[in-house]
């Protein structure tokens, strides 16, 4: 199997049409065609189902597509980390999940700053669940998870910190002036319904509270009154003032940890490790 028509495989099953997905590769359709064909020749299986409406996946068809993404990832990995090895003093990049551990990443940089031949760190900022994928396909070369809502399978991390959880409510809310609040107690308000954050798939689970991506757009919806959400609680510091954060007693702690590509070797991703669990 070539990598060629790996991702010829890959575009198509991601497209499910012919046409979209040799536009997207830039090639005229027959040759796609003609490659998908081969490729189910040399496997001796059928990866995709063919009709004059439609073209959808067989189950070794959707095997293919998760382990063929893995694959290119890995590939794109590699070609960027060997282009980076052959450089001296190449950029690391970090990636944080936006409006997250503001305050770790303001003391980690800065620690790292200090080391002597420290590289350059460029702050990849990401939306839930992407720092895996990022660190997976080669954008990123660390990142800052949080368990136990980010995966960490085909990482490697180390703990920096633990911490307890608080609910983010609308300053003007019955409950906001409480000093502690039960989980119960907030995934009960018919008025406030949780808000729902998308799976690393990029769905959404079945409720009534607002979907969400980021902060900003979590804390806006809060603010105006559609929906609430319990958070670590360092995302209820410097918060706007029509919030209010309210600690939750019993809500599991959440950990937040670095992680990196099990098969890294870069000396400079090592040395930012290094310091983050020294702070």
């Amino acid at each position: 199997m070539e990598i060629r028509e790996l991702r010829y495989f890959v575009v198509l099953a991601e497209e499910l049409h012919f046409g979209r997905a040799a536009q997207r590769l830039e090639m005229a359709q027959p040759p796609l065609s003609r490659a998908i064909a081969r490729l189910e020749r040399q496997l001796g299986v059928t990866l995709l189902e063919r009709t004059s409406r439609k073209v959808t996946l067989t189950e070794a068809g959707a095997v293919l597509l998760s382990e063929g993404r893995a694959i290119l990832s890995a590939v794109t990995a590699a070609e960027r980390r060997t282009q980076e090895a052959a450089h001296k003093h190449h950029h690391l990049v970090l990636a944080v999940k936006s409006g997250t551990a503001d305050e770790l990443v303001a003391k980690l940089l800065g620690a790292y700053r200090a080391e002597p031949g420290a590289a350059t760190v460029d702050l990849l900022l990401c939306e839930a669940h992407q720092q895996q994928t990022l660190l997976q396909n080669g954008q990123a070369d660390v990142a800052l998870l949080h368990l136990p809502f980010d995966s960490v399978a085909g990482l490697d991390t180390e703990i920096l910190h633990t911490e307890g959880q608080v609910a983010i409510l609308p300053t003007s809310h019955s409950l906001a002036g409480r000093s502690r609040i039960r989980t119960a107690e907030v995934t009960s308000l018919p008025e406030l319904p949780m808000a729902r954050w998308p799976d690393p798939g990029g769905s959404y689970p079945e409720g009534p509270g607002a979907e969400v991506r980021n902060l900003t757009q979590l804390f806006q919806l809060i603010a105006l009154g559609r929906t609430t959400a319990i958070m670590p609680e360092s995302a209820g510091t410097d918060l706007r003032r029509d919030l209010t954060a309210v600690p939750v007693l019993d809500a599991p702690p959440v950990t937040t940890v670095i992680a990196w590509p099990s098969q890294s070797r870069l000396r400079a991703a090592a040395d930012l490790i290094r310091v983050a669990t020294r702070l």
